[in-house]
Protein backbone atom coordinates (compact mmCIF):
# COMPACT_ATOMS: atom_id res chain seq x y z
CA UNK A 1 0.00 0.00 0.00
CA UNK A 2 1.59 3.18 -1.17
CA UNK A 3 1.64 6.26 0.93
CA UNK A 4 0.12 9.46 -0.33
CA UNK A 5 2.17 12.55 0.29
CA UNK A 6 1.77 16.22 -0.53
CA UNK A 7 -1.87 16.56 0.41
CA UNK A 8 -2.02 20.23 1.32
CA UNK A 9 -5.62 20.13 2.48
CA UNK A 10 -4.72 17.71 5.24
CA UNK A 11 -2.52 20.36 6.77
CA UNK A 12 -5.65 22.41 7.24
CA UNK A 13 -7.48 19.42 8.67
CA UNK A 14 -4.61 18.82 11.06
CA UNK A 15 -4.74 22.43 12.20
CA UNK A 16 -8.47 22.09 12.81
CA UNK A 17 -7.87 18.91 14.76
CA UNK A 18 -5.27 20.36 17.13
CA UNK A 19 -7.97 21.55 19.48
CA UNK A 20 -9.59 18.12 19.49
CA UNK A 21 -6.28 16.41 20.15
CA UNK A 22 -5.45 18.77 22.94
CA UNK A 23 -8.74 18.19 24.65
CA UNK A 24 -8.10 14.59 25.66
CA UNK A 25 -4.56 13.49 26.96
CA UNK A 26 -0.36 -6.37 -3.36
CA UNK A 27 -1.46 -9.73 -3.29
CA UNK A 28 -2.44 -11.62 -6.47
CA UNK A 29 -5.13 -13.68 -4.81
CA UNK A 30 -8.36 -12.25 -3.55
CA UNK A 31 -8.10 -13.27 0.07
CA UNK A 32 -7.82 -11.47 3.36
CA UNK A 33 -4.19 -10.58 3.91
CA UNK A 34 -2.93 -10.86 7.47
CA UNK A 35 -0.28 -8.44 8.64
CA UNK A 36 2.30 -9.16 11.34
CA UNK A 37 0.83 -9.91 14.72
CA UNK A 38 1.78 -7.76 17.66
CA UNK A 39 0.67 -7.07 21.18
CA UNK A 40 -1.56 -4.20 22.18
CA UNK A 41 -1.05 -2.18 25.31
CA UNK A 42 -3.99 -0.44 26.92
CA UNK A 43 -3.53 3.31 26.49
CA UNK A 44 -5.23 6.31 28.01
CA UNK A 45 -7.29 6.78 24.85
CA UNK A 46 -8.73 3.29 25.01
CA UNK A 47 -9.87 3.81 28.58
CA UNK A 48 -11.24 7.25 27.84
CA UNK A 49 -13.44 6.11 24.96
CA UNK A 50 -15.24 2.93 26.02
CA UNK A 51 -18.23 3.75 23.81
CA UNK A 52 -16.31 4.11 20.54
CA UNK A 53 -17.31 0.66 19.34
CA UNK A 54 -15.64 -1.76 21.70
CA UNK A 55 -16.37 -5.44 21.34
CA UNK A 56 -18.66 -6.89 23.96
CA UNK A 57 -21.53 -9.30 24.56
CA UNK A 58 -23.45 -9.92 21.36
CA UNK A 59 -20.77 -8.32 19.19
CA UNK A 60 -18.70 -10.63 17.01
CA UNK A 61 -14.93 -10.39 17.40
CA UNK A 62 -13.03 -8.65 14.61
CA UNK A 63 -9.77 -9.88 13.14
CA UNK A 64 -6.63 -7.78 13.58
CA UNK A 65 -5.39 -8.73 10.10
CA UNK A 66 -5.69 -6.17 7.31
CA UNK A 67 -8.77 -6.95 5.22
CA UNK A 68 -8.63 -6.99 1.44
CA UNK A 69 -11.15 -9.67 0.43
CA UNK A 70 -14.75 -9.03 -0.54
CA UNK A 71 -17.77 -10.56 1.14
CA UNK A 72 -19.05 -11.27 -2.38
CA UNK A 73 -16.34 -13.85 -2.99
CA UNK A 74 -13.87 -14.25 -5.86
CA UNK A 75 -15.87 -12.08 -8.28
CA UNK A 76 -16.62 -9.41 -5.73
CA UNK A 77 -15.33 -5.84 -5.79
CA UNK A 78 -15.15 -3.42 -2.86
CA UNK A 79 -15.49 0.27 -3.65
CA UNK A 80 -13.88 2.36 -0.91
CA UNK A 81 -14.04 6.16 -0.75
CA UNK A 82 -11.54 8.09 1.39
CA UNK A 83 -11.05 11.46 3.06
CA UNK A 84 -14.56 12.91 3.17
CA UNK A 85 -17.26 13.65 3.63
CA UNK A 86 -17.15 16.72 1.43
CA UNK A 87 -20.24 18.87 0.74
CA UNK A 88 -19.46 19.17 -2.97
CA UNK A 89 -18.13 15.76 -3.93
CA UNK A 90 -19.64 13.24 -1.54
CA UNK A 91 -23.20 13.81 -2.82
CA UNK A 92 -21.99 13.41 -6.40
CA UNK A 93 -20.14 10.19 -5.62
CA UNK A 94 -23.21 8.90 -3.77
CA UNK A 95 -25.41 9.70 -6.76
CA UNK A 96 -23.22 7.65 -9.10
CA UNK A 97 -23.26 4.75 -6.63
CA UNK A 98 -27.05 5.01 -6.40
CA UNK A 99 -27.44 5.10 -10.19
CA UNK A 100 -25.65 1.75 -10.50
CA UNK A 101 -26.98 0.14 -7.32
CA UNK A 102 -23.54 -0.03 -5.68
CA UNK A 103 -22.80 0.13 -1.97
CA UNK A 104 -19.43 1.44 -0.84
CA UNK A 105 -17.31 1.90 2.27
CA UNK A 106 -16.63 5.54 3.17
CA UNK A 107 -13.40 6.05 5.12
CA UNK A 108 -14.04 9.35 6.85
CA UNK A 109 -11.69 11.84 8.46
CA UNK A 110 -12.99 12.69 11.91
CA UNK A 111 -13.03 16.47 11.52
CA UNK A 112 -14.79 16.17 8.15
CA UNK A 113 -17.48 13.99 9.68
CA UNK A 114 -17.84 16.42 12.57
CA UNK A 115 -18.25 19.33 10.15
CA UNK A 116 -20.78 17.56 7.92
CA UNK A 117 -23.00 15.28 10.03
CA UNK A 118 -25.81 15.51 7.49
CA UNK A 119 -23.59 13.81 4.93
CA UNK A 120 -22.54 11.10 7.36
CA UNK A 121 -26.19 10.35 8.07
CA UNK A 122 -26.95 10.34 4.33
CA UNK A 123 -24.15 7.82 3.71
CA UNK A 124 -25.57 5.52 6.39
CA UNK A 125 -29.16 5.96 5.17
CA UNK A 126 -28.10 4.94 1.67
CA UNK A 127 -26.79 1.61 2.97
CA UNK A 128 -23.08 2.34 2.77
CA UNK A 129 -20.62 1.47 5.54
CA UNK A 130 -18.46 3.74 7.66
CA UNK A 131 -14.71 3.51 8.19
CA UNK A 132 -12.48 5.40 10.61
CA UNK A 133 -9.70 7.29 8.76
CA UNK A 134 -8.34 9.10 11.87
CA UNK A 135 -8.78 12.67 13.03
CA UNK A 136 -6.12 14.41 10.99
CA UNK A 137 -5.02 11.98 8.25
CA UNK A 138 -1.45 11.73 9.47
CA UNK A 139 0.43 9.42 7.09
CA UNK A 140 3.25 9.09 9.64
CA UNK A 141 1.00 7.39 12.19
CA UNK A 142 3.31 4.39 12.30
CA UNK A 143 6.15 6.61 13.52
CA UNK A 144 4.17 8.06 16.41
CA UNK A 145 3.66 6.98 20.01
CA UNK A 146 0.87 4.54 20.86
CA UNK A 147 -0.89 7.27 22.83
CA UNK A 148 -1.00 9.46 19.71
CA UNK A 149 -2.28 6.62 17.54
CA UNK A 150 -4.94 5.87 20.14
CA UNK A 151 -6.25 9.43 20.20
CA UNK A 152 -6.27 9.71 16.41
CA UNK A 153 -8.23 6.47 16.00
CA UNK A 154 -10.59 6.68 18.96
CA UNK A 155 -11.36 10.39 18.71
CA UNK A 156 -12.21 9.94 15.02
CA UNK A 157 -14.42 6.95 15.82
CA UNK A 158 -16.25 9.08 18.36
CA UNK A 159 -16.69 11.96 15.92
CA UNK A 160 -18.00 9.70 13.16
CA UNK A 161 -20.34 7.84 15.52
CA UNK A 162 -21.78 11.09 16.86
CA UNK A 163 -22.16 12.58 13.38
CA UNK A 164 -23.94 9.45 12.14
CA UNK A 165 -26.44 9.50 14.97
CA UNK A 166 -24.95 6.46 16.69
CA UNK A 167 -23.74 4.22 13.87
CA UNK A 168 -20.17 3.12 14.56
CA UNK A 169 -17.45 2.68 11.93
CA UNK A 170 -16.98 -0.94 10.93
CA UNK A 171 -13.42 -0.55 9.66
CA UNK A 172 -10.23 1.36 10.32
CA UNK A 173 -7.99 2.47 7.46
CA UNK A 174 -4.63 3.95 8.40
CA UNK A 175 -3.78 7.06 6.37
CA UNK A 176 -1.33 6.08 3.66
CA UNK A 177 -1.45 2.51 4.94
CA UNK A 178 0.57 3.46 8.04
CA UNK A 179 -0.66 0.56 10.17
CA UNK A 180 1.16 -0.72 13.24
CA UNK A 181 0.50 -3.85 15.28
CA UNK A 182 -0.77 -1.55 18.03
CA UNK A 183 -3.20 0.35 15.78
CA UNK A 184 -4.54 -2.85 14.24
CA UNK A 185 -5.18 -4.44 17.62
CA UNK A 186 -6.70 -1.25 18.99
CA UNK A 187 -9.05 -0.89 16.03
CA UNK A 188 -10.10 -4.53 16.23
CA UNK A 189 -10.75 -4.21 19.96
CA UNK A 190 -13.17 -1.41 19.10
CA UNK A 191 -15.00 -3.51 16.50
CA UNK A 192 -13.23 -1.99 13.49
CA UNK A 193 -11.50 -4.34 11.04
CA UNK A 194 -8.24 -2.91 9.70
CA UNK A 195 -8.85 -2.17 6.02
CA UNK A 196 -6.29 -2.12 3.22
CA UNK A 197 -6.62 -1.79 -0.53
CA UNK A 198 -5.43 -3.67 -3.59
CA UNK A 199 -5.97 -1.08 -6.32
CA UNK A 200 -4.98 2.56 -5.90
CA UNK A 201 -6.88 4.39 -8.61
CA UNK A 202 -4.46 7.36 -8.26
CA UNK A 203 -7.50 9.61 -8.55
CA UNK A 204 -6.07 11.90 -5.88
CA UNK A 205 -3.41 12.99 -8.36
CA UNK A 206 -6.08 14.00 -10.89
CA UNK A 207 -4.31 12.32 -13.84
CA UNK A 208 -7.45 12.46 -15.99
CA UNK A 209 -10.54 10.29 -16.11
CA UNK A 210 -9.11 7.96 -18.75
CA UNK A 211 -5.97 7.39 -16.68
CA UNK A 212 -7.99 6.57 -13.56
CA UNK A 213 -10.11 4.07 -15.48
CA UNK A 214 -7.03 2.51 -17.08
CA UNK A 215 -5.30 2.13 -13.70
CA UNK A 216 -8.28 0.35 -12.18
CA UNK A 217 -8.60 -2.00 -15.14
CA UNK A 218 -4.90 -2.85 -15.24
CA UNK A 219 -4.56 -3.42 -11.48
CA UNK A 220 -7.81 -5.21 -10.70
CA UNK A 221 -6.02 -8.54 -10.85
CA UNK A 222 -4.21 -7.47 -7.67
CA UNK A 223 -7.40 -7.88 -5.65
CA UNK A 224 -10.92 -6.57 -5.07
CA UNK A 225 -10.59 -3.48 -2.89
CA UNK A 226 -10.35 -0.26 -4.91
CA UNK A 227 -9.34 3.10 -3.45
CA UNK A 228 -11.04 6.33 -4.53
CA UNK A 229 -11.44 9.75 -2.86
CA UNK A 230 -14.35 12.14 -2.34
CA UNK A 231 -12.47 15.05 -0.75
CA UNK A 232 -9.18 16.92 -0.80
CA UNK A 233 -9.79 18.95 -3.94
CA UNK A 234 -11.57 18.70 -7.27
CA UNK A 235 -12.94 15.15 -7.52
CA UNK A 236 -14.77 15.58 -10.82
CA UNK A 237 -12.43 13.06 -12.46
CA UNK A 238 -13.29 10.53 -9.77
CA UNK A 239 -17.01 11.00 -10.36
CA UNK A 240 -16.57 10.62 -14.12
CA UNK A 241 -14.33 7.57 -13.70
CA UNK A 242 -16.84 5.85 -11.42
CA UNK A 243 -19.54 6.40 -14.04
CA UNK A 244 -17.42 4.43 -16.47
CA UNK A 245 -15.93 1.83 -14.13
CA UNK A 246 -19.05 0.66 -12.27
CA UNK A 247 -21.16 -0.41 -15.30
CA UNK A 248 -18.08 -1.87 -16.98
CA UNK A 249 -17.33 -4.11 -14.00
CA UNK A 250 -20.96 -5.21 -13.84
CA UNK A 251 -20.85 -6.14 -17.52
CA UNK A 252 -17.78 -8.26 -16.81
CA UNK A 253 -19.69 -10.22 -14.19
CA UNK A 254 -18.36 -8.62 -11.04
CA UNK A 255 -20.61 -7.89 -8.09
CA UNK A 256 -20.10 -5.16 -5.53
CA UNK A 257 -19.77 -5.92 -1.85
CA UNK A 258 -18.09 -4.86 1.34
CA UNK A 259 -14.68 -5.77 2.75
CA UNK A 260 -14.73 -8.90 4.87
CA UNK A 261 -15.12 -8.45 8.60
Amino acid sequence: MARHGGRGWHGRVLAAAVGVTAMAAATSVWTAQAGPNGGVHAGAGAAAHPSAGATGPGRAPVSVSIAHASDKGPRGVNITIDDGPDPVWTPQVMQVLKDYGVKATFCMVGTQAQAHPDLVKAVVAAGHRLCDHTVSHDTTMDKKANSYQSKEILDAAGMITKASGGVRPMYYRAPGGAFTPYSRHLAASQGMRPLGWNVDSKDFERPGTDAIVATVRSELSNGPTILFHDAGGDRSQTVAALREILPSLKQQGYSFGFPVR
